[in-house]
């Protein structure tokens, strides 16, 4: 654990920049899509807009600094204009709580001040900034920085995210809002995401009758947008621990809809073949794959986004020579066919700085369904209170 020691501080220096947490009431709620769609909603509103998320479980590296995986999105999509490693000053690894739960005493007032301090770089001459928390308010509490104790440290009003319906998102909302409210942090409101678009009126009109009643108000509904729950080929072949055997440089970006196992015969499989299906078959059916292939010479295009071979089964080296003429994504893997279906159906599909078809989509889901104004006038109502105080 990399720590710096200097004058230790508890609270971040800058009190003017304001600044929103954005929280969620489980694991993979949107928290990272609302905080993308959300920084493009404010820039409407200010004209300095700045982001970080103080502690990642996500972490990749960039130049030498483990960061997390949301920051580098961000940074990539709006070019925050703050040194990368000040968006993500706390990486959580795999030996982190250990190192912790040993010293929690003398890490902790070092961890704080990290994050103190890069909040003062992140939010230096920005109007306002996003915080991405790192799932519900308890999550961290293990070493102390649960995401109701940070909003507190950073005295940031909370924003929460909660997948829809009216039931189970008041529930959770009620239950995370306790926790903050034992922090002394202000809940600001709930987003309800990935609300079915024929339910939408009714769970908007209940929900937010059963968010009144615990003293929270509903900023909005995000409808369901199946798009972007479709992975690329590249977060595919990235989960199966797959090795590319055909057009890695076209297929990787080629967007996934629809998983088909090919259990049926070579001349079946030119019915279904469309762009957005991946195949999953064996390497030894060289009929299915011949069929693909011949397919792709007739139509001068690939006719299908990939084909997953399992089993670590080749086809034989004529086959793979045609393989090697078309633009068809090809990909091996060890484990079986069932096998890997399964870890395409269960994969949680995160946004990308590259999605290009995704990111617009997630901006106008934003900004067409969130009240963004009741977020600005929370602030400025009491900016004119301490006015007065």
């Amino acid at each position: 654990m990399n720590i710096y020691t200097e004058t230790l501080l508890n609270r971040p220096l800058n009190k003017s920049t304001q600044r929103i947490f954005v929280a969620a009431t489980r694991m993979n709620e949107g928290k990272t899509t609302t905080c993308l769609g959300l920084f493009e909603a404010l820039r409407a509103l200010y004209s300095r807009v700045g982001f970080i998320k103080p502690v990642g479980q996500r972490v990749m590296e960039v130049h030498g600094h483990k960061i997390d995986e949301d920051s580098f999105l961000l940074d990539s999509v709006f070019d925050v204009r703050v040194p990368i490693e000040a968006m993500s000053p706390i990486a959580v690894d795999s030996h982190f709580t250990r190192e912790y739960l040993d010293n929690p005493t003398g890490i902790r007032p070092l961890l704080v001040d990290r994050i103190c301090k890069a909040f003062d770089r992140s939010a230096y001459e920005k109007d306002i900034t996003i915080i991405e928390g790192t799932g519900h308010a308890g999550v961290g509490a293990v070493f102390d920085l649960s995401n109701a104790a940070v909003a507190q440290i950073l005295e940031a009003k909370v924003i929460l995210v909660s997948e829809g319906g009216i039931g189970r998102p008041v529930d959770e909302v009620a239950m995370n809002k306790a926790l903050f409210d034992q922090y002394g942090v202000e809940v600001l409101g709930v987003i309800l995401n990935k609300v079915l678009p024929d339910k939408m009126a009714m769970v908007k009109e209940y929900a937010e009758k059963g968010l009144r009643r615990i003293g929270v108000k509903l900023l909005g509904a995000i409808p369901l947008q199946k798009e972007l729950g479709f992975p690329s080929l590249g977060q595919i072949v990235a989960e199966i621990d797959g090795r590319w055997l055909n057009a890695r440089e076209s297929g990787g970006h080629e967007r996934i809809k629809n998983v088909v196992i090919g259990a049926m015969t070579a001349r079946t499989i030119v019915d279904i073949l469309a762009r957005g299906r991946l195949i999953i078959v064996p390497g030894d059916r060289e009929d299915i794959i011949f069929s693909v292939v011949a397919n792709a010479g007739i139509s001068g295009d690939s006719p299908i986004s990939g084909i997953i071979l399992t089993s670590d089964m080749m086809p034989n080296t004529k086959m793979m020579q045609m393989v090697e003429r078309t633009n068809i994504p090809f990909v091996l893997c060890k484990e079986d066919s069932y096998t890997i279906a399964s870890k395409i159906h269960s994969m949680t599909v995160k946004t990308q700085p590259w999605d290009n078809d995704k990111i617009p989509l997630i901006k106008r889901l934003i900004l067409d369904n969130i009240d963004i104004r009741a977020i600005f006038e929370a602030f400025q109502r009491e900016s004119l209170l301490g006015q007065f105080l």
